[in-house]
């Protein structure tokens, strides 16, 4: 089993907290399922449990200008 796609935060970052709980929550949830999948993706469980703004603040998807 693994779990991908961890984001790594600065150590003043405000939603380090955010991230260990979640983290801990979601490992918890993957080791009692009962039909583990091999992948699990942290980011895409981020995107369900997390309000938009601090999703976008803890992965700060950068916009390129001009398609670049």
């Amino acid at each position: 089993m693994k779990i991908i796609e961890i984001p790594v935060l600065e150590d003043d970052n405000l939603y380090q907290f955010v991230v260990k709980v979640r983290l801990q929550t979601f490992i918890a949830q993957v080791y009692a399922n009962k039909n583990p999948k091999k992948v699990y993706s942290f980011k895409d469980y981020l995107k369900r449990v997390l309000k938009w703004p601090v999703y976008e603040q803890i992965f700060k998807s950068e916009i390129l200008k001009n398609n670049a």
